[in-house]
């Protein structure tokens, strides 16, 4: 299935986003809309940091592992997704470059790289509420931000 990227403009700079990214359990404040009953394993942050949740989408309900596989500090950080009885498995991808007038871009891609049948059947459906679900977080990510960390030059 082809994947879902969304992005928002922050004022942070790339070592604030990372920063708070890098820690699990800051990923609850801002996708707690549709990913519930957080529990936390391993370190605090970066590779292992674990959390199984239960994600809430299109009427249905899935415990999903999440793992940090992957960390650049302070560019990009790679989660393992788990879920279906492990018949759906995807990576979720933050990507974060600094912007030219300062500031930071913030991505977040989601891929599949194994799906349910029922997923196929119904990519498009699953693609958009996905996207929908991930534009809402890059919102809540950054007001949770502008909590967290100062902008940059201040």
């Amino acid at each position: 299935m082809k994947s879902v990227t969304v992005s928002i403009d922050v004022p942070q700079t790339p070592e604030q986003v990372y920063d708070f990214l890098d820690v699990m359990a800051h990923h609850e404040r801002f996708t707690d809309h549709y990913l519930t009953n957080w529990r936390y394993s391993g370190p605090v942050r970066g590779i292992g940091s674990c959390a199984t949740v239960t994600a809430e989408l299109g009427g249905t309900k899935t415990d999903v592992a999440i793992e940090v596989v992957e960390a650049a500090p302070p560019r990009r950080i790679v989660e393992r997704n788990v879920s279906a009885a492990g018949r759906r498995l995807a990576n979720g991808t933050y990507t974060i470059e600094p912007l030219r007038t300062g500031g930071s871009q913030v991505s977040f891609t989601y891929a599949w790289a194994h799906t349910p049948l029922a997923d196929r059947v119904l990519a498009p459906v699953v693609r958009a509420t996905i996207r929908r679900a991930n534009r809402t977080v890059m919102r809540r990510l950054a007001t949770e931000l502008a909590r967290h960390a100062s902008p940059a030059g201040s």
